[in-house]
């Protein structure tokens, strides 16, 4: 009985590591969204500066669009504009913004340094779209199709390989349906 105790340890160390290592294949970037295949929260932001307009949901009906939520406070934000300002200028697909947790004027102010790729940005500085969009961080991106639907969640920077090999694929296939 007493060899059985010795063993143990190893039994449970062994268990662990198997359960650890199949833990290690799963793509930690993939974070599953509750928002796939559903409507798109209403919303009606104010526009990220006096003057400006805001954002609706409604404002992307009826074509396939990005939705990017970012900030003038996120590192990251700033790593993937310079691809945004590419795609918008492409003209593949409209790029609607929502500035998350500013404080009133940071995005603007923001958006006139770096560039505006968005079509409208919505000011959401209670970050309540956020929260009924299931924002983890910034920068998150949705892909929404004609029906208002959200079809894909990519969370983190949208770069070159991400737009060619993830992102433009699906609105190919969106824009078919």
């Amino acid at each position: 009985m007493n060899r059985v105790f010795l063993f143990l340890p190893l039994a449970i160390f062994l268990v662990l590591g198997v359960y650890f290592g199949l833990g290690l294949r799963e793509d930690p970037s993939a974070i599953p969204s509750q928002m796939i295949d559903r409507p798109l929260p209403v919303f009606d932001l104010p526009g990220i500066a006096d003057g400006e307009p805001g954002l609706a949901s409604t404002d992307l009906a009826g074509h396939v669009s990005l939705l990017n939520v970012f900030g003038s406070w996120c590192p990251p934000c700033e790593i993937e504009h310079p691809m945004l300002m590419q795609i918008s200028r492409s003209g593949r697909v409209p790029i609607y913004g929502v500035d998350w947790r500013d404080r009133p004027g940071d995005g603007a102010v923001w958006l006139a340094r770096h560039g505006n790729p968005y079509q409208r940005a919505g000011d959401d500085a209670q970050g309540r779209v956020a929260i009924d969009l299931g924002i983890t961080g910034a920068p998150e991106s949705f892909l929404v199709d004609r029906e208002g639907r959200v079809r894909f969640h990519h969370v983190g920077i949208i770069d070159e390989t991400v737009w060619r090999d993830v992102l433009l694929p699906r609105i190919e296939a969106l824009e078919a349906e």
